[in-house]
């Protein structure tokens, strides 16, 4: 996770800070999954099922923002998979557009991101959307609700209505929100209007149909947010499992367990990816003279790969060799170098690149490492 963090940011050094940030999460109520449901099952009565479907859509999503650029020519991107404890899987999606396509103004956000109801005679299948995914329902239904932290919403809702798009003092914009007389009664008989609206694309949410949550965001925090918080750690129980009345115990009690859902394991059982960068990011050794990392394959003594031909050739060597011998070579940084050239892992050689392949570097400091005397 760490490493993972620190290649994401070496993105942002390269291209900007991010310009999007979005969140997708699996609907129980897709039409292909409902239509292979049994009578009497539910969605999470078929975890394979829900899967496979979610799978598909964020393969389609994926096509759509980065390769067709619904919303923009994307530079870089990372996208990591979450599950939750009740089973339905999301996604965190970071992006960072062209510098062409960067959103820059109250404007710009506009026709990105939507954050009210729209007008039921205008677009109605809009509105059954917004209404159905992207009201923040949890406080408006519940005073006890998960989200509530002194009695008062983790995530600000009810919003404040605002008549134009404003530039917000933390890394979201405050957005559009008209006092317009709009609203909605909820189940309880609570009525919410425009201050309860999680911000939308209208078109990702019209062809998806699902809570999609789009924001324009323009803070380094956001990356963090993906793997600080997002990968805090796996879910834990505590459980006891005893065949008879015996004296309370407290280290008998203590389970050191893991919690997996069955999205979870079937996500990993089929080896779909659990989160990407792109461009990709190559870790460059950094080290001292004879401190370098060895990697001891299993099977294999320190004598066995300390006496290989090519043992003292790593990346950092090899560039240094490279300057040596090619002007060229000297114009670039060491982090730079994987721009150009491609290491060849079995020869531990630098070989220049041929395919027009995006790969950026980021130099991996390590703790020294002791000097190995054979």
């Amino acid at each position: 996770m760490h490493q993972r963090y620190h290649d994401a940011m070496e993105l942002v050094q390269k291209y900007g800070k991010p310009d999007l940030f979005i969140t997708m999460t699996c609907n129980p109520n897709w039409e292909e999954i409902q239509r292979e449901i049994k009578p009497g099952q539910q969605a999470h009565d078929k975890p394979d099922l829900t899967r496979k479907v979610f799978h598909s859509k964020f393969e389609e999503l994926k096509v759509d923002l980065f390769t067709k650029g619904v919303l923009g020519k994307v530079a870089a991107h990372v996208h990591v998979i979450e599950f939750q404890k009740r089973g339905l899987p999301h996604a965190h999606i970071l992006i960072i557009l062209q510098e062409r396509d960067k959103l820059r103004s109250p404007d710009d956000y506009d026709r990105v991101v939507r954050a009210e109801i729209p007008d039921e005679k205008v677009e109605p299948e809009l509105y059954a959307s917004v209404l159905k995914h992207m009201i923040h329902t949890p406080c408006a239904l519940y005073a006890d609700s998960v989200c509530k932290k002194d009695g008062k919403c983790k995530k600000r809702f009810p919003k404040k209505f605002v008549a134009e798009t404003l530039e917000g003092q933390d890394s979201y914009p405050v957005y559009r929100r008209h006092d317009d007389g709009r609203a909605i009664t909820l189940a309880n008989g609570k009525v919410v209007n425009n201050s309860w609206v999680v911000p939308y694309n209208p078109w990702l949410l019209k062809k998806y149909n699902c809570h999609i949550n789009v924001e324009v965001c323009s803070s380094v925090q956001s990356v963090k947010y993906l793997y600080k918080y997002v990968w805090k750690g796996v879910d834990r129980v505590s459980m006891e499992v005893s065949s008879e009345k015996e004296e309370e115990d407290e280290i008998k009690q203590f389970v050191d367990a893991r919690w997996v859902c069955l999205q979870e394991a079937l996500w990993r059982i089929y080896k779909y990816q659990m989160n990407k960068i792109y461009p990709p990011v190559l870790s460059l050794q950094v080290h001292l003279k004879d401190r370098k990392k060895i990697l001891l394959p299993e099977g294999n003594t320190v004598r066995d790969v300390i006496r290989r031909e090519n043992a003292s050739y790593t990346q950092m060597t090899e560039y240094f060799k490279k300057n040596q011998e090619y002007e060229f070579a000297r114009t670039l940084f060491y982090k730079e170098f994987p721009e150009q050239y491609v290491w060849d892992k079995p020869l531990k050689q630098w070989q220049r690149r041929r395919r027009n392949n995006k790969v950026i570097g980021r130099a991996n400091v390590f703790l020294p490492a002791t000097k190995v005397i054979i």
